[in-house]
């Protein structure tokens, strides 16, 4: 399928949407495209000291992953500091899953250690810390200022933050080209983040040699983080519609789907599409296992200047609320619904839901994760994508659903609640979720797929 390609801007309807504006509600004619500087290929792990060099960095705090302590990347990068004489301290206390206390404990770490320079080397996870200590370090202040509305103040960071290397060791948060932080807040049992441009890492240091000890549950898991980025970052509310900020220091880094981060979006899907099920079923795969690195970096620019929606908001408290499911294939002690799964669970119901607003283009992101649209009507195009995606959740052997980890119909009005605050996302939908919605969303999120079509079996 053509995808078209908006000709006046100044019409949100141009860009495949309804044009809708709340009586009153002056909206924004302003996007803003901003990104972290990457760099790809394999080997490029060892530039990172003369990168800091380069930066005249001096004291650099380095946040890992404390499971890839024995692992070859972290070698790399330990080397390539000391052959340029840079002086460093290790900092490996995080968390898997951050939360309100390990962000506060690495920024405590980070302000006293009066670091010019971070380093984080992992997952999201520590990325998101680094993000954090780097913030809170430079412009000390209470922890919830900065914090997502309605949770915490939700108030700007006032200008830039120190130099922050990001390096990668999975393949799918983007983490690495965005400017948002994600933590657990332990007391209400959910969710939520900080996010800013002045955020983003200063360069991101893409390199496959550094997913080559990734399992392939993880692979699945994050593979499909970068499914859920580029799709929801594609088919969220157009910037058009977003209310005017009061200056340009408080236009959110998610501003709504925009033409530049729309292209960025499409092909993360499409490479995602091609690359993920190899890098699932080999992960000896090397190009596989690089474009998905490079499709996570992708869908990473693309969401991170648009934003995910309704999926992503549903994710927190099915993530935060968790009881007793641990997943195959992951080295956890406790329970855990891992992000990208939490993630997918819910995008089929939502995807059946948004698609009235804007079908045409559900329909293009179904074509480029390899649907047949030709001549489907927009009227199917929830269903034709609803479908494309539980082909790919099925392949990568994801839970049939919330049932599938722990999650009853007794949970649902506590996932809604759970939900509800997570304006920054949900408000991006295109197409408005009440309290009765997402009710709905949740019940048929519960069970996904009447039977396994692909012939591949349900993984619990």
């Amino acid at each position: 399928m053509q995808i078209p390609v908006p000709v006046d801007f100044a019409e949100a309807n141009s860009a495949g949407y309804p044009a809708k504006k709340e009586d009153g509600m002056e909206t924004d004619s302003v996007f803003q495209m901003a990104a972290s500087n990457i760099r790809f290929g394999t080997g490029c792990t060892a530039e990172i000291g003369m990168d800091l060099r380069d930066m005249s960095a001096g004291r650099t705090m380095v946040l890992m992953d404390p499971n890839l302590r024995s692992l070859p990347v972290a070698e790399v990068v330990m080397d390539s500091l000391r052959q340029q004489g840079i002086d460093f301290v290790l900092f490996d206390e995080v968390s898997v899953e951050p939360t309100d206390a390990s962000f506060q404990h690495a920024a405590s770490v980070a302000a006293d250690g009066n670091f010019d320079a971070f380093v984080a080397v992992g997952g999201g996870s520590t990325i998101d810390t680094a993000k954090a200590a780097n913030l809170y370090s430079t412009w000390p202040a209470d922890f919830f200022h900065y914090v997502n509305a309605p949770i915490g103040d939700g108030q700007p960071v006032p200008a830039p933050l120190k130099p922050l290397i990001a390096v990668p060791t999975t393949a799918g948060t983007g983490s690495e080209t965005t400017g948002v932080a994600i933590f657990d807040y332990v007391e209400k049992q959910a969710k939520t983040g900080i996010a800013h441009r002045y955020m983003k890492p200063t360069l991101g240091i893409i390199d496959a040699e550094n997913t080559k000890t990734l399992p392939p549950a993880v692979a699945a898991s994050s593979g499909l983080d970068v499914l859920s980025h580029a799709l929801e970052s594609y088919t969220a509310m157009p910037y058009l519609d977003r209310p005017k900020p009061e200056g340009p220091l408080h236009r959110p880094a998610y501003q709504g789907s925009n033409p530049v981060s729309d292209i960025w979006a499409l092909h993360a899907l499409k490479l995602m599409a091609e690359f993920l099920p190899r890098a699932f079923a080999d992960t000896s795969d090397d190009e596989a296992r690089a474009n998905m690195m490079l499709a996570a970096a992708i869908a990473g620019i693309g969401f991170g200047n648009a934003g995910v929606h309704l999926p992503h908001g549903m994710s927190y408290p099915v993530a935060g609320m968790v009881e007793s499911f641990q997943p195959k294939g992951f080295d956890v002690d406790h329970p855990l619904v891992p992000h990208g799964m939490s993630v997918i669970l819910n995008t089929p119901a939502v995807v059946r839901f948004t698609a009235p607003a804007c079908p045409e283009r559900h329909l293009q992101a179904a074509a480029a994760l390899g649907a047949d649209t030709y001549g489907v009507s927009t009227d199917d195009a929830g269903e034709v994508l609803a479908e494309r995606v539980i082909y790919f959740m099925q392949l990568m052997q994801m839970p049939n659903g919330l049932e599938h980890i722990g999650y009853t119909a007794e949970n649902i009005p506590a996932l809604v609640e759970g939900t509800l605050p997570q304006h920054r996302v949900t408000k991006l939908a295109p197409r408005p979720a009440t309290e009765k919605d997402l009710t709905f969303l949740f019940q048929q999120s519960m069970k996904i797929w009447p039977k396994t079509s692909t012939g591949v079996c349900d993984a619990l």
